[in-house]
């Protein structure tokens, strides 16, 4: 469970911030205000600014990168161009320095998909649809300069992040697995980073979209956020992180937009499960590794999380025989 400290945002670097607003003034953008803003995992830091503008209030979003993230900073510049050239809604750069941490963009809103939650899933399947029809347009992005961006998630990195998952989740937690059954995990790895690469967003969740206008009642449209991490993947990894990062679509919905995705049956459907399975367990060990930095907002998405990667390893035919054993090793954890 997460308390009320956790809800609240982390504060920005004073300096680094400081630095910033001078910059903006500088480039005739004066700030009345600077609010922080929840973030993500990232080490990255956000604030709404409110901005002087000519006779009335404007607000935009001021992004920070620490040192160590500035070729991050830069790498969302160029991924940002790349989906608007493709025609995904990202929010527009309205001044960038980089070399300095910080990138300030358009204000599209304080609402998630995430945040919708409590929205009639009819209204919230609108959204989902929209998002599953972006899908291609990523895939389709030059593959030339997404190679340039970021390495590959291949055989190699999937299999580092479930070692991650075990150092930071199943290890502590006493839920860790003999070598045959990790044996089981790595074979999943291995036929999912076999199957040919394709431009993915790398995190195509529903915390990364913002539903625009109206919100999920706008019939559906959709803003992307946090592409930095594009890069070559599986084909069906960001159908995999739409359906199963924090907000899980009812069985019915996600059957439709598996169908609307090309992915209801065959090697689709099984590429599908084999995806979800890495993708779920890889986001509790970085829900965990969060939780002990001193974040605990996540916390609660590990139980639900664990369950879902359970039921894609039930589907998948490296995986399939395990599935039970790995349910009883790990049920302490999907208890209430």
């Amino acid at each position: 469970m997460t308390d009320a400290s956790d809800r609240r945002p982390s504060p920005p670097d004073p300096g680094a911030l400081e630095e910033a607003l001078e910059a903006l003034g500088r480039r005739g953008r004066p700030v009345l205000r600077a609010t922080p803003m929840m973030g993500d995992v990232s080490r990255r830091r956000y604030l709404r600014l409110a901005l002087s503008g000519e006779g009335a209030e404007t607000t935009a979003v001021l992004a920070l990168y620490p040192p160590e993230l500035l070729g991050a900073c830069e790498r969302s510049l160029v991924s940002g161009r790349l989906l608007h050239e493709a025609g995904v809604r990202v929010p527009v750069v309205l001044e960038s320095a980089c070399d300095g941490g910080w990138v300030l963009l358009e204000d599209l809103g304080e609402a998630t998909l995430y945040d919708l939650a409590n929205r009639p899933w009819p209204e919230l399947e609108r959204c989902f649809t929209t998002a599953v029809d972006l899908l291609p347009k990523i895939a389709g992005l030059p593959r030339r300069v997404v190679e340039e961006l970021n390495p590959p998630l291949d055989e190699g990195l999937l299999r580092r992040e479930l070692a991650l998952t075990r150092e930071a989740f199943l290890v502590p937690e006493g839920l860790d697995l003999p070598r045959s059954l990790w044996q089981s995990l790595d074979r999943l790895c291995e036929r999912l980073g076999a199957e040919p690469p394709v431009p993915c967003h790398r995190d195509f969740g529903a915390r990364n979209l913002i539903p625009l206008a109206a919100g999920a009642s706008s019939g559906g449209a959709l803003a992307v956020l946090d592409h930095q991490d594009l890069r070559l993947g599986p084909p069906a990894y960001d159908l995999a992180s739409l359906l199963n990062d924090s907000l899980f679509p009812p069985t019915e919905t996600e059957e439709r937009l598996l169908a609307r995705a090309g992915a209801a049956a065959g090697r689709a459907r099984e590429s599908y499960h084999r995806a979800a399975a890495q993708r779920t367990l890889k986001a509790v060990g970085s829900y965990a590794a969060f939780a002990r930095r001193g974040g605990g907002r996540h916390q609660g998405l590990i139980r639900p999380t664990l369950e879902r990667a359970l039921a894609h390893l039930r589907h998948t035919p490296e995986t399939a025989a395990i599935a039970p054993e790995l349910a009883e090793r790990w049920q302490p954890s999907l208890l209430d």
